[in-house]
């Protein structure tokens, strides 16, 4: 029987400043800093968390032993979608309170679900960011 993967526990971005980067996440998306405890003597690790998901944030410059990782770290190379129930039009808002330039948006995008209104930004390495919500899950 073939493996069938059902869903995403977490994943890690590769960042130039993992104390800038969690703040901004923090901020803008409203995620929680999280620091743990890998185990095996390594050093620990600031992870952000957001519903039932998870974003490791690795410092571009670890130790790909205690670390290990992608055979081709580079910061900003991440393009992440994340969902919200905030209208467009309060995520607009929201990211120039926040003082974040708006890339793109609202525009209409595909989801995995089907149609998203999406609004674009880039984090502090310049990961783009897509901020999007499906009609009728907005609150």
């Amino acid at each position: 029987m073939p493996v069938k993967v059902h869903a995403l526990d977490h994943l890690v971005i590769n960042v130039s400043d993992v104390a800038r980067t969690a703040q901004w996440y923090q901020k803008v998306l409203g995620m929680e800093i999280r620091v743990f405890d890998p185990g095996g003597g390594k050093t620990p690790r600031t992870s952000l968390t957001f519903g039932s998901q998870k974003i490791n944030v690795r410092p571009r410059d670890a130790d790909k032993v205690e670390w290990f990782t992608a055979a081709h770290e580079t910061a900003g190379s991440d393009d992440l979608c994340f969902l919200t129930s905030s209208t467009p039009e309060q995520v607009v808002a929201h990211l120039q309170a926040c003082g974040v330039t708006i890339e793109e948006g609202p525009a209409d995008k595909q989801g995995a679900r089907g149609t998203l209104r999406s609004v674009y930004c880039r984090d502090p390495d310049g990961s783009l960011i897509e901020i999007s919500s499906y009609e009728g899950e907005v609150s």
